[in-house]
């Protein structure tokens, strides 16, 4: 079966596109956390007032990072499907093959 995209909902790939992209960023937070929480002694010539600096940055990047990239991605997926919607009424759209498949007879497991 061939069908065509011509429309996406703006909204709904904000949404989706803004969860994607606030999840790759916890998990680039999450990665990030141990070396900012060892390097955090390094106050940079601050002395004690810079010495919990780094957890306090780590801490603040698990927490604004996914915020940030989240609605940036919420953003840029409402540009994106209005962008595409935009040139998919020129083009017609992209043409996606689906394919059905009929379940596949197993034999039972003889253990």
């Amino acid at each position: 079966m061939i069908t065509r995209v011509r429309n996406i909902n703006p909204v709904q790939l904000g949404v989706v596109s803004g969860v994607l992209y606030a999840l790759l960023a916890l998990v680039i937070a999450l990665l990030m956390l141990p070396f900012m929480t060892m390097f955090s002694h390094f106050g940079g010539g601050m002395g004690r007032m810079g010495a919990g600096l780094g957890v306090f940055g780590g801490t603040t990047v698990i927490i604004m990072l996914p915020v940030f990239y989240g609605v940036t991605g919420f953003v840029g997926g409402i540009i994106t499907a209005l962008i595409y919607n935009l040139v998919a009424a020129w083009t017609g759209g992209i043409e996606i093959t689906l394919a059905t498949h009929e379940p596949v007879a197993t034999a039972p497991v003889v253990i």
